[in-house]
This record gives structure tokens, sequence and C-alpha cells, in this order.
């Protein structure tokens, strides 16, 4: 059956970098093998509190005992042994082309710092029985890529799904079904008997099979794409650190992912009732800190987008602000980008890069 694909979310940090593959960095005189745990190790801790502690946030107790334990003994690691540390994780990823997290890669990373009974054990839980989270996965499948599977299915084993999963996803995928086949699931659903066990394992198999693995085969996500994204949370002088290094390993990568991300600069691109309506979003304190280090054109979109009156009292306040650390304006520009992305995921405006052809919703 055809499978209409998605995005996939980024993998997971420590999982890609904390590979079995040694690394060597630093220059002559500093050069050490960095083991896998300790490469995590070194990446964590240099996106620090504000960005690590999301990934933090998805390991367990022991996963999180072994960074640590990892990053007590890393020792010195210099600039330019980070920097070559990154441009490892970007290149591998480039050279790859797309990441997959399985059973068997989680397997062997885990037996690559924990017991076997441990690793077992963990396993065993994950894998629980036959379909076990399956309700779950499928309720955080796009609606309209569920129903177009769904619709070539027979309208009894439709409304066996529907009754299974959440029910607001499930009024979602009813919303897209062909609206007599729609109401014949309904009906269906209604006078829905208990199912057999033996019947919805076999529900659940066939949908492991022909559906969920056939939809993570088909959203393999740009590595560019992904890098991009993680250039973006950087503050502007390490972007500016890390992509000039990498222009000087590999000029193509660089200007690819330099195409993909999305910049303060690029909101000035917007069109105009999606910059209006980014106005109304954010704190005017933080607008004006943002738009003071902005360059003049950019600053004329913005204020050509507000009342004569709103644009003057901001102009004010800018001038009233005096010098101002650049680390301050970066943060309020970052903020005023993911506000932006935030508004384009929700459908309120929609993003447009660099190229007038070129469009995305973040």
């Amino acid at each position: 059956m055809a499978i209409v694909s998605q995005s996939t979310e980024p993998s997971d940090l420590p999982t890609t970098v904390a590979s079995g593959k040694q690394l060597v960095v630093g220059d002559a005189a500093s050069q050490r093998i960095l083991k896998g745990d300790e490469k995590a190790a070194a990446l964590l801790l240099a996106l620090g509190p504000d960005y690590g502690r999301p990934i933090f946030d998805e390991l367990d107790e022991l996963e999180v005992k072994q960074l640590s334990r990892a990053m007590v003994r890393l020792g010195p690691i210099t600039q330019e042994m980070l920097d070559d540390l990154m441009i490892e994780f970007v290149t591998t990823i480039s050279s790859n082309g797309s990441l997959s997290g399985n059973t068997d890669s989680t397997e062997r990373l885990l037996l690559s710092f924990l017991s076997q009974d441990k690793v077992d054990a963990i396993m065993e839980e994950i894998r629980g029985p036959a379909g076990r989270n399956m309700w779950e996965k499928l309720s955080n499948v796009q609606a309209d890529v569920l129903a177009a599977y769904l619709k070539n299915e027979y309208p009894q084993t439709i409304a066996v799904v529907l009754s299974k999963i959440a029910t607001d996803h499930a009024s979602k995928v009813l919303a897209v079904l062909p609206e007599e086949l729609a109401m014949d699931v309904v009906q269906r659903m209604l006078g829905l008997d208990p199912v057999q066990k033996e019947i919805l394992e076999k529900i659940e198999t066939t949908l492991r099979t022909e559906f969920m693995s056939t939809l993570n085969h088909s959203k393999r996500r740009d590595s560019h794409e992904q890098m991009a994204e993680i250039f973006n949370s950087f503050d502007r002088q390490t972007e500016a650190r890390f992509i000039t290094t990498l222009e000087e390993h590999n000029r193509d990568d660089a200007e690819r992912i330099k195409a993909l991300m999305f910049t303060f600069e690029d909101l000035a691109k917007l069109e105009s009732s999606a910059i209006q309506t980014l106005l109304t979003k954010m704190d005017k304190k933080e607008l004006a800190m943002a738009l003071k280090g902005a360059n003049e054109t950019v600053k004329e979109t913005f204020f050509k987008n507000m009342s004569g009156r709103t644009a003057k009292l901001l102009k004010d306040d800018m001038e009233v602000m005096g010098p101002v650390r650049l680390k301050d304006v970066d943060e309020a520009q970052g903020r005023m980008v993911s506000t932006a992305k935030d508004l384009a995921a929700k459908g309120e405006i929609l993003i447009m890069k660099s190229k007038a052809d070129d469009q995305m919703v973040a």
C-alpha cells in the first residue's frame, strides 16, 4: 500500500556520538583518543545546561551516571579538539546520509557500557508484549497519513483501530476519511463488541509490518537540514566558529547547511502579514533589544509593519537603551526566530526561505 511520508524527529545526540568508532582529535602536542562515551560527554559539556538539559531528560538513570563518569574523567579538552569533534559529528552524519534507530542499534549501544543482564532487562521492558505502545505510536502519526492507509482497510478494522487510539486523534482521522466510509466506521464503532485478543494481536502485527515499518523507512531526514537546526541553536559566535571550521574541512557541506539555516535576518523576508503576526507575539522590551543589533534593512522592514506611533516609541526605547551586550542581542534575536518557528508550526504564518520559490513550514 502507498504510504505518505513524514519527517522524523532528530536522532538522540548521545546515541549518535557514542558509537564504537574512536576519534583522534587535537594537534600533535595534545592529541589523544576519545572513546564513544567521552565524545558524548564532551559534546554535552560544550552544550551547557540550557541545551544539554533536554538531552539529559531523555536518558535514564544508568545512562546519566555513565555520561557523568565520563565527564569527570574527561580531563582538558582544547578548543581545537572540540572543533574537530563537532566536525567529525557533522561529516559522519553527512556521509551516512541518514541515521537509523532500532532495536539492534540501541542494544549494541547499551552493551558498550552496561552488563548483558542489565541490557537484557531494559530491552525486555522496551520490547514488551506484541504491539506494546502501538496505539500511542499511531496517535502520533499525522491524521491524513493514517487516514490514507486506513481507507483501504475494511470498515470494521478501521473501527477497531480508531477505538484504540487517542480520541482526539481518532476524530481528526475520521474528519479526513471519505464521508461515506467515515459514517460506516462511526456506525460500526457504536456497535463494537470487545475484540478478541487474537484478532487484536493480528491487527497490531499487520500495522507494525505493513504500515509503521514502511512509514519509518520512508521518513528519513536530510542530515544537512538536521545540522542546520543544530547550528541555528548556537549563539552567533559559536555558529560562526563552527561554520568557519566546517568550511575548511568541507565547503560544500558548509554551504548546504548555511542555505538551510533560518536566521534572524530571514525574518525580514517574511510576508508583511507574517511579520505583523510575529510582532503581536513579541514583548516590547525584547523586540527593542533584538532590533538594537539588527542591520538597517531589517529594522526598516519591521518599522514599516508597525503604525507610525508604535515605530516611533520603539525607536525611542532603543535609543534610551544605549550600548547593549552582544550576548543579550543574540538571545533576543534567537527568541524571535523561535517564536516565528512556533507560529509556523501552528500554521499561523508561513516561513519562506531566501529564494522566492523555496518555502518551508517549520
